[in-house]
């Protein structure tokens, strides 16, 4: 069956080398990658080159559930475009200069645990976090 593709974006007020850094800077990626706050990311490890991989550990703050977001980096073009796989799963993340910003745009694979609705919500709110913590 063929993997469903959910794409999510958002505009960042900052400049994109800025915006870039964020993305895959471990210590900024623990204070934004969350989707609601009672969620958090205690480590994350990022070897950023083609064929490198990373491990952004996500639990509940309380402790009671948690799992590794994790995979191997496969295409990188600075300041442009990073590309994913967690698996069978693909991700593409692009990030477009724009005349106020920079356009962040995420295209991935759905999965079968958790209804497309939950993964658009989810992703998206995530987003924004990173929007946020960028723009703070």
């Amino acid at each position: 069956m063929p993997t469903q593709k959910l794409t999510v974006q958002t505009t960042v007020v900052a400049p994109i080398d800025r915006v870039w850094a964020a993305y895959i800077s471990p210590e900024d990626i623990k204070q934004w990658n969350a989707a609601t706050a009672d969620w958090h990311t205690p480590s994350a490890s990022v070897d950023f080159r083609e064929g490198g991989r990373f491990n952004w550990r996500m639990e509940a703050k309380d402790g009671s559930v948690g799992f590794d977001f994790a995979g191997t980096y496969t295409k990188i073009e600075s300041n442009s475009l990073i590309e994913f796989d967690m698996g069978e799963r693909q991700t593409t993340v692009r990030f477009v200069p724009e005349q106020y910003g920079v356009r962040v745009s995420i295209t991935f694979d759905a999965e079968l645990e958790h209804s497309i609705e939950q993964q658009r919500t989810g992703w998206q709110a995530i987003l924004d976090s990173f929007k946020r913590h960028v723009e703070k």
